[in-house]
């Protein structure tokens, strides 16, 4: 099993991530994709949240994209950035060019009867209103995880945008 430390990884992204400027500010590259569709999940808005979370919902999908060849350094910073809100779950997603069917790792919503998720959550509309302000908290997420005590993503999510009127 020595093999699993040159492990190369995909990820379903289906929020922030699906902007390329977030994926760069945390991995310092942004790795080649393809779009994709992951069946069985619903994306949600969450209350006092910019970014969306997904849960189990039948007969529902989520479009979305999958980041390829996501290195085991790679993989450990988007835990650290998704922290324990998120749990990591393998998945089997659709490319969208085709109809190929590829396993995927996606970051689940902890919390499945959470009440503060609602609607759907609009990619454009995020895009307009929050990419800025996220892009300066992710980086700052990765100042701090450069250091050694850093704070987890969300206690900086939450510094940060103490400081912002909505």
């Amino acid at each position: 099993m020595g093999s699993t430390s040159t492990a190369i990884s995909n990820v379903f992204v289906y929020g922030s991530l699906l902007a390329d400027d977030v994926v760069r500010a945390l991995l310092n590259r942004v790795p080649p994709s393809s779009p994709a569709i992951l069946p069985g999940y619903q994306r949600f808005s969450i209350k006092e949240r910019v970014y969306p979370a997904i849960i189990p919902v039948e007969k529902t999908q989520v479009t979305g994209k999958v980041l390829l060849g996501i290195t085991p350094a790679e993989l450990h910073i988007l835990d650290a950035f998704e922290d324990d809100e998120y749990e990591r779950a393998t998945v089997d997603v659709f490319l969208n060019d085709s109809s190929e069917m590829m396993q995927a790792y996606t970051y689940v919503w902890e919390n499945k009867t959470d009440p503060n998720l609602y609607g759907e959550w609009d990619f454009e509309e995020w895009k307009h209103l929050h990419k800025e302000s996220f892009l300066n908290m992710t980086m700052g997420f990765m100042k701090e995880m450069e250091l050694s005590d850093s704070k987890t993503r969300v206690a900086t999510y939450e510094s940060f945008y103490q400081g912002i009127d909505e």
